[in-house]
């Protein structure tokens, strides 16, 4: 039967599994399995030709061989994961950071210079700026919000501007929700290609999930995920994705197999069940999200709101990105609340349902201090550029009653002393 036609929600329910093969199980059985047995010796060769990139099977798919290269419910889950985004294949990893930390080593070597966007995560931070550079590749970073002339000045002062081999682009920031031109990068990625090699353009998808924003579609050729995010959406997984092209997957695969940062089997299993729930999750989340940004917009003792439902009076160059990029204001915010760090921490430790945790994506809300936490080793001075404050309060909102997550967010504030009324100028 083709199911082609049918809508990614509904595909996630059944798509590349066949009951038959499995004892008729509704569901794709985890197949607990480090090896699999080969039907003969030729077989085994063909398979394992086939793994390392051989000549002579072009176009050949490789068997079932060892759980660090493929697995069934793997597989499965990979063909699922790229019909969101629209990808010709996928690579699923054991954790977001090994789906960047691959694939960046997939495909920089030493000499190569990597373009990045600011803020990003701070473990993509400490990454990029202190792994990637002992193995001689030479960064550069740029703002959200810097015109394509100055993305372009920043490489061309940097003098390494043909060394350029990708690009990558974290979007929207977190956790300041700054916006990045994705089109833009590519356009800089073209300009810089040529027949030798092609500047890629890479972007870490995971604050608006498979659902609410589509990067390929924008010119990007990969696009990352931390799966333990909306993907696994539940807080008891660790997983990564990559999506994009069968050529780029297929060269990802490869070095996934000799770094060994494979998704492991029972994984695997739980990110299909997530799937299935995915939209319905991500919807309920992003309706809370809106609520609870209106609340504290109106609230004296919050300065600023972080919320793509705020660009156009955050950032107004910005609101051109938002509307051609992003198909929901997403489900996570920020605020800066009247003070500093210690009325901060003030309205953390007075949370009563919220968990004060880091992560996103999952079920329950979640606070956390990004200025002491996700972002705790990120130079200060880059902190202040970037805006990331110690008044500032990271949200990632869930599926609750919006009503009680209002409750206790405006229970928690009520403990703070705020040092000053609220300016009039702000949100």
């Amino acid at each position: 039967m083709d199911r082609s036609h049918f809508s990614p929600e509904t595909q996630m329910l059944g798509y590349g599994y066949e009951p038959a093969l499995s004892e008729g199980s509704v569901k794709c059985p985890i197949f607990q399995t480090s090896t699999f047995v080969f039907h003969s010796a030729e077989e085994g060769k063909s398979f394992f030709e086939m793994a390392y990139g051989r000549p002579g099977h072009e176009g050949e798919v490789p068997g079932l061989i060892y759980s660090r290269i493929n697995n069934p419910g793997m597989e499965i889950l990979e063909e699922r994961l790229k019909l969101w985004d629209g990808g010709e294949a996928c690579a699923a990893f054991s954790s977001g950071m090994s789906a960047i930390a691959t694939t960046l080593f997939t495909f920089l070597s030493p000499g190569d210079v990597l373009l990045y966007s600011n803020p990003v995560y701070g473990g993509t931070h400490k990454f990029i700026n202190n792994i990637l550079t002992q193995f001689g590749i030479e960064v550069i970073g740029f703002r959200a919000g810097q015109s394509k002339k100055e993305v372009e000045e920043i490489l061309v002062q940097s003098g390494h501007a043909g060394k350029l081999k990708m690009i990558y682009v974290e979007t929207p920031a977190n956790p300041t929700n700054d916006l990045i031109d994705i089109a833009l990068c590519s356009e800089i990625a073209k300009k810089y290609s040529d027949v030798e090699k092609n500047v890629l353009v890479a972007v870490d998808n995971t604050y608006m999930g498979p659902l609410w924003q589509h990067p390929l579609k924008h010119g990007a050729d990969l696009v990352l995920y931390s799966a333990t995010k909306y993907i696994g959406g539940h807080s008891d997984v660790i997983a990564g994705a990559a999506v994009g092209s069968g050529e780029l997957i297929s060269k990802i695969k490869k070095t996934r197999t000799f770094f060994g940062t494979m998704i492991d089997p029972h994984t695997s299993w739980l990110l299909l069940r997530s799937l299935e729930t995915l939209k319905l999750r991500m919807e309920a989340a992003e309706m809370n999200a809106e609520k609870v940004a209106d609340f504290l917009s109106a609230h004296p003792k919050v300065e600023k709101i972080y919320y793509l439902g705020y660009t156009g009076k955050n950032n107004p160059v910005q609101q051109d990105i938002y509307e051609k990029q992003y198909l929901s204001n997403g489900a996570m915010l920020s605020f800066d609340i009247l003070g500093g760090e210690k009325q901060a921490f003030t309205f953390l430790n007075n949370l009563r349902h919220i968990k004060l945790a880091v992560s996103l994506g999952g079920t329950e809300s979640l606070a956390e201090h990004p200025a002491t936490m996700t972002h705790v080793d990120i130079p200060d001075e880059e902190k202040e550029l970037y805006h990331i404050n110690p008044k500032m309060i990271r949200l990632s909102i869930g599926v609750e009653n919006y009503q009680d997550l209002i409750w206790d967010i405006s229970q928690a504030l009520e403990k703070v002393q705020a040092p000053l009324a609220k300016p009039a100028e702000f949100i």
